[in-house]
């Protein structure tokens, strides 16, 4: 988990819904200042954390405009003088099956899924520098692991994959660690009106359930704070054994353990 500590500044992308506003919330009980980043109002989500007793500020963000992202660096500069981790949590999930995915959906999706985070790396990480170092994480997915269905989704997550291991070999000289999450099916509303894949999904799931969005959050601190400070270039994933086990575990229940 990440430690208590009140002079630490992280930001978070996708950060007005979902899961990041879960990671900002989380983060902020452990003490972070956060800056919430999204191209939505993340107003209400910065309000409830102040009520709280934590710190926060909100900041419209296009991840795929660069000059935006510049422009987010020097408000945070200007907020909090300091940055120290960075989570790449916005992202988009299309699910079309090869043939069906037309270009239009094809370039939106490698926009905000890789774009997004390169843009992101190279503006923060000179603030991140000069603030002593940090923690950058990615949100990737086990799509970027196995080949998945859709195909600008699951080529974005490899591409992420890539992208964390370039950028932790070459920011590690300033004191930066790059990693990256890749979580399995979470309960998130991206998954609503999917009744049928989920089911079909946590079939083959060794945990026998899909994941809870705070047990993502509570890598992601892992990933932020000092315990993981010998890490970079890593990969997590978080999926109830389903990459590692879940062709066998299905195959075995669907024999009902007849060997």
């Amino acid at each position: 988990m990440s430690e208590l500590r009140t002079d630490r500044v992280v930001l978070v992308t996708g950060a007005a819904g979902g899961m990041g506003a879960g990671h900002a919330r989380a983060l902020a009980a452990d003490g972070w200042r956060v800056a919430l980043a999204d191209v939505a109002d993340a107003g209400p989500v910065v309000e409830e954390i102040r009520a709280a007793g934590g710190t926060a500020s909100a900041h419209h963000l296009d991840v795929t405009e660069a000059k935006l992202w510049d422009r987010v660096v020097a408000e945070v500069t200007d907020q909090y003088g300091a940055l120290h981790g960075l989570v790449n949590n916005a992202g988009v999930s299309r699910r079309l099956r090869f043939m069906d995915t037309t270009h239009e959906v094809w370039h939106r999706v490698m926009a905000i899924n890789v774009d997004g985070p390169f843009y992101g790396i190279q503006a923060c990480a000179p603030l991140l520098r000069d603030s002593g170092g940090g923690s950058i994480v990615n949100i990737s997915s086990i799509a970027g692991q196995i080949g998945y269905f859709s195909p600008s989704y699951s080529t974005s997550k490899w591409a992420l994959r890539g992208l964390t291991k370039s950028a932790a070999g070459e920011l590690a000289a300033w004191g930066i660690r790059v990693n990256s999450v890749h979580p399995g099916l979470v309960e998130t509303p991206l998954l609503e009106g999917a009744d049928g894949f989920v089911d079909s999904a946590v079939a083959s799931i060794p945990a026998g359930r899909m994941g809870r969005p705070e047990e993502i959050t509570d890598v992601v601190r892992f990933l932020l704070g000092d315990g993981s400070r010998y890490m970079t270039g890593g990969e997590l994933t978080v999926d109830g054994g389903l990459v590692s086990n879940g062709l066998y575990h299905r195959i075995l229940t669907e024999m009902d353990g007849d060997l």
